[in-house]
């Protein structure tokens, strides 16, 4: 199925595809969203995947962090970026400063997209309308988080809030005008760093990561009191 650009629309016309904006509680409770959001059918990717993969952090965080969709560890365990891409970002947010214990990590899509490989489940990046179903979850987590600081990890997160046209490697390593948060930033999401092929490769993508987390981890700063 061809991907629809970017145009803040719901793709209503397709049954496979609706809107979860009417699935969103009203309410300042951020568990309470959560809650609601492990029955949604707003696309059909609820179908592969093992369960709603939804934020966690606490609702006070000052930084945001939001990936491209759950993998495979991430659907079976429920919680996000706690595989090897997990891995990844963990040791680049410590090298940073920046505590997770004290982030809210998301991501732009809830359910494991997938296909059968060899005997595993394949990752399959998410499309235009899954996406568009789904972000009305991320936008109820930044409406209540309401962070400071807001880290798009990977080019599908910055994709989905950002607009179709949006490049990574022309945006990342500098504060983006956006009124998602005071301060934005885009950088590459922790697999790409895995998927790099060779160790040059892979320890100069993963100083960039650091290094773009190091700019967040200055905003945060600047308020006495953080701790990382």
């Amino acid at each position: 199925m061809q991907e629809d650009l970017f145009s803040g629309a719901e793709p209503q016309d397709d049954p496979y595809y609706h809107s979860a904006a009417p699935l969103v509680p009203r309410t300042d409770d951020l568990d309470a969203v959560a809650l609601a959001s492990k029955g949604c059918r707003a696309c059909h990717l609820w179908r592969l995947g093992t369960q709603t993969v939804f934020g966690e952090g606490p609702q006070s965080a000052r930084v945001v962090f939001v990936g491209e969709q759950p993998g495979d560890k991430e659907d079976l365990a429920g919680r996000p970026f706690v595989g090897p891409a997990g891995q990844v970002f963990e040791r680049a947010l410590e090298e940073a400063g920046i505590s997770r214990a004290d982030a809210y990590v998301t991501n732009a899509v809830k359910h494991f997209k997938w296909i059968p490989q060899a005997g595993r489940r394949l990752h399959q990046k998410p499309n235009r309308k899954e996406q568009i179903a789904c972000r009305p979850w991320l936008e109820a987590e930044l409406a209540l988080v309401r962070p400071e600081v807001l880290v798009l990890l990977g080019a599908t997160a910055a994709q989905s809030l950002l607009g179709s046209d949006f490049k990574i490697t022309k945006n990342r390593g500098r504060f983006l005008e956006s009124n998602l948060a005071p301060r934005v930033i885009a950088t590459l999401h922790p697999s790409a760093v895995l998927r790099q092929p060779d160790e040059d490769a892979r320890a100069e993508a993963y100083a960039g990561l650091v290094a773009d987390l190091r700019m967040a981890a200055g905003v945060l700063s600047e308020r006495k009191g953080y701790v990382a």
